[in-house]
């Protein structure tokens, strides 16, 4: 389910919301990143549908069900749950390719601005070739920055290869807090390194969203390519303990809207 940040305001004011990073990107790689939200508001895709009037030109966060590739460019999210099957469109214009996933539970992550969907336009600012049909000229549409597979921890847990290498954004329990930038998430044991010291505490019970990287837990790749600070004794329990298992190098951390 899809999850609504509400505030406060008067009711010709813009619906925005600011999301406070707990942490702050801290590593270089040539991989594509997720992003997390600066001063949007996280919100259903029935809001995106039934509130256009307040949503145009404003910039969400949302996670949904993934729908259908349109053309390489454009694919649909879904929330069955509130509208059954109405479709939103998104327009990846973040420059990194994406393929929603083989499997329809994984949901995906998408950030961008909510516009009105105009291909000849659309077509001549983004320098598109677009394939969308007539069915969503002028219906709302996400024009993308950002986009990342949503998987819960438990997917990441029992098939990690499905994620490595891809930006990600994961949404959970704060499990175990093993240092001042380690923690694990839910039952699942899974494993999170923040490439940075915290700005704010967590705290174990938060539910927090993730973005980043999964990779395979191999100390001599993750020092050579994070700039990580943790003390040897910390260094040495997680490598007994992860050795060759999934962990989430994550490069922000927000608190969740739930």
């Amino acid at each position: 389910m899809l999850h609504k940040f509400y505030h406060n305001r008067p009711a010709a004011s813009a619906i925005t919301v600011a999301l406070m990073a707990i942490l702050l990107p801290g590593c270089v790689t040539t991989q594509p990143e997720a992003v997390a939200p600066e001063t949007e508001e996280n919100v259903t895709a029935e809001d995106v549908e039934e509130q256009p009037e307040e949503l145009i030109g404003q910039t969400v966060t949302i996670r949904g069900n993934a729908g259908r590739m349109v053309d390489n460019v454009t694919f649909t999210i879904t929330e069955d749950q509130f509208f059954e099957g109405d479709e939103i469109l998104v327009v990846n214009t973040s420059g990194q390719p994406f393929v929603l996933p083989e499997d329809n539970d994984i949901k995906v992550q998408v950030t961008g601005e909510v516009r009105q969907f105009k291909v000849v336009e659309f077509e001549e600012e983004f320098d598109l070739d677009l394939q969308a049909d007539t069915d969503y000229e002028n219906k709302p549409a996400i024009v993308a920055d950002s986009i990342a597979l949503a998987p819960e921890p438990e997917e990441i847990s029992e098939n990690p290869s499905l994620f490595y290498g891809q930006p990600i954004a994961v949404e959970g329990e704060v499990e175990e807090i093993w240092g001042a930038n380690t923690f694990t998430f839910d039952e699942e044991d899974l494993p999170v390194l923040t490439v940075a010291a915290p700005a704010q505490a967590i705290e174990e019970g938060e539910t927090v969203v993730v973005t980043g990287q999964v990779r395979p837990f191999v100390i001599a790749e993750i020092e050579r390519d994070y700039d990580l600070t943790w003390d040897l004794e910390l260094q040495k329990n997680l490598e007994a303990e992860y050795t060759n298992k999934p962990v989430l190098i994550a490069d922000t951390v927000y608190p969740s809207a739930e």
